[in-house]
């Protein structure tokens, strides 16, 4: 993989391959304030110094703390970053997610983010889950909305299947889909391939997970050869995979964040990805 596959196109924006996924920088179950503020302000900082222009954030993270926190860190926001939120989630409680797609709740999101990250424009907005109890077009009217008004500029799903995203597709355009999918979980295999087709990002979440010990002990074998660690090469794995992927690991260490956008660097051989994927 040379350089030039390690950017990638969103709509107009041109994107980092690597980027970092906010969700930890949250209160214990991704609940309430971080626990040290400072710290999680220095991280943000830092993943941007370092050439990071793709940040990933949701109201649901805290909820709303994380989008607050961003906006604290980083704005005024560099020219060439993109701020990429979710909406459609209650938040009861630590690791309580209930779905609402309502639509006063999703203009209400909208709205929100809008302020919290102190934009004009969401660049990337994403329906965090698709709520059974709502139809999807109610639920997607706000969004339409917005992005007739210029509140939104590209939208994307999470947690979706190849026919949910085609049902969304006759609604609205969308740009990406995040899914959960890694080493160890490749379950949305047939809606990343989907993606490819269909010219979207692929934004897999929980990119870390290293797996069941015989993957893991091949990991380890990779990772010496490479002198790499596991994470940076399930990272590298996932880069080689598809140039549609977007990487969005988090982390609330500095050093760990440096360690993961060094996997751009490694180079797996066929044989090493192979090895892997079987």
């Amino acid at each position: 993989m040379g350089n030039k596959s390690l950017t990638f196109k969103l709509g107009e924006l041109e994107i980092n391959r690597l980027g970092y996924g906010a969700m930890q920088l949250t209160g214990t179950g991704v609940f309430g304030e971080v626990a040290d503020r400072d710290n999680a302000k220095k991280v943000l900082q830092v993943a941007v110094d370092n050439g990071v222009n793709f940040i990933d954030t949701a109201e649901a993270y805290g909820p709303q703390f994380n989008e607050t926190l961003i906006a604290d860190a980083l704005h005024p926001y560099k020219d060439s970053i993109v701020i990429a939120t979710k909406g459609g989630f209650n938040r009861p409680g630590p690791n309580n997610w209930v779905p609402n797609g309502t639509p006063d709740f999703i203009r209400q999101n909208i709205e929100g983010s809008l302020q919290r990250l102190k934009v004009d424009v969401i660049d990337l907005w994403q329906l965090h889950r698709i709520d059974p109890k709502v139809n999807v077009e109610e639920t997607l009217a706000p969004v339409v909305e917005a992005v007739k008004a210029g509140k939104i500029r590209y939208v994307g799903l999470s947690e979706v299947t190849i026919e949910q995203i085609k049902q969304v597709q006759e609604i609205l355009p969308i740009v990406s889909v995040q899914n959960m999918y890694n080493l160890a979980n490749r379950q949305w295999e047939n809606v990343l391939d989907f993606t490819v087709e269909q010219g979207l990002a692929f934004i897999p979440w929980f990119p870390l997970a290293s797996g069941p010990t015989k993957l893991e002990d091949k990991i380890k074998l990779i990772a010496e050869k490479h002198e790499a660690t596991t994470a940076q090469i399930a990272l590298a794995w996932l880069l080689k995979r598809s140039e549609n992927i977007l990487l969005i690991p988090g982390t609330k260490s500095v050093e760990h964040l440096k360690e993961n956008l060094k996997a751009s660097e490694i180079e797996l051989s066929d044989e090493e990805f192979s090895s892997l994927s079987n």
